[in-house]
């Protein structure tokens, strides 16, 4: 494949990071008026609904053995993180948690070679170790500015990061056979009706909806979120990973933290030293980990 960046490569990347960089003030806005629990809910919900006209079109390229496989995949990549972030960003802003996010490249490698016999290569594990480092100070980075006791909640976007991280190489060892879309799309078939379920049999979502204020307000954040997040970036990363390389796609990772911050600032979020200092090291973390070399 040719090494040129053609424009086309370059306008889908920041498309994506736009959308993505998004994700976590969207989350905040639904959890305005919504529980962490159901705002996860409606973002599985949206997505599912979305892309179920996809997912039977895709039915046809299924075994049986694919779809435990499936299941899981979507548990674990998309479930289990949406209400992880959620619950997160009762406690922490939407900045921190879109940096926080950046550590999703580094699990990857991280669970690689855990689970699945990856290599580490030395600039590797000193970018791990740089980038754990900028988490730890994040968490421990009060939104007073001082550095001070953990901030638990943190830490489910760590366990989010993992989720995806794991997610990723088990799509890349064990069903290396489907596309990229048949997964997505299959897997939030698979789990969405748990989540449609839950959202409307076991939360109060639709008193909430049609009596609180803002209700429907904060419903059309969270189904953009799972419109746009979760179903349509996908298409776009998929196309983006085509058309131009891996190594250029990945370079996404460093945009999202940027619009992420962005974001908190027009909506008067305040970032100290600690959570400044925390991103650099994380990104640069992020960097030295996946760089090529020999």
């Amino acid at each position: 494949m040719s090494e040129t960046v053609k424009p086309i490569s370059i306008i889908l990347m920041i498309v994506l990071a736009l959308i993505w960089g998004s994700s976590f003030i969207l989350i905040k806005q639904g959890l305005v008026v919504f529980a962490p629990d159901q705002v996860g809910a409606l973002r599985v919900s949206s997505a599912f609904l979305f892309l179920l006209p996809v997912a039977f079109t895709r039915l046809k390229n299924l075994k049986n053995h694919h779809y435990p496989i499936l299941f899981f995949s979507g548990m674990l990549g998309i479930f289990v993180p949406a209400f992880l972030f959620a619950f997160a960003q009762t406690r922490m802003s939407s900045s921190v948690a879109g940096i926080m996010n950046t550590l999703t490249p580094m699990f990857t490698m991280v669970m690689g070679v855990l689970l699945f016999s990856q290599k580490f290569r030395m600039i590797a594990i000193v970018g791990i170790v740089l980038g754990f480092g900028g988490t730890a100070l994040l968490i421990l980075s009060r939104e007073g500015g001082q550095v001070t006791g953990i901030n638990f909640y943190a830490l489910l976007i760590v366990l989010a990061c993992i989720c995806y991280g794991a997610n990723l190489n088990f799509i890349k060892f064990k069903i290396a056979d489907l596309g990229a879309l048949t997964i997505t799309s299959i897997s939030v078939m698979l789990i969405g009706p748990f989540a449609l379920i839950y959202l409307l049999g076991m939360t109060d979502f639709t008193t909430q909806l049609t009596t609180a204020p803002g209700g429907w307000k904060a419903f059309g954040y969270i189904v953009l979120l799972g419109v746009m997040s979760t179903s349509i970036a996908t298409f776009l990363f998929n196309r983006l990973v085509k058309i131009s390389t891996p190594l250029f796609a990945s370079s996404v990772t460093y945009i999202m933290p940027i619009v992420a911050v962005l974001w908190g600032v027009l909506d008067n979020e305040k970032l100290y030293a600690g959570h400044y200092i925390g991103m650099v090291a994380i990104v640069a973390g992020v960097y030295l980990a996946n760089r090529r070399g020999k």
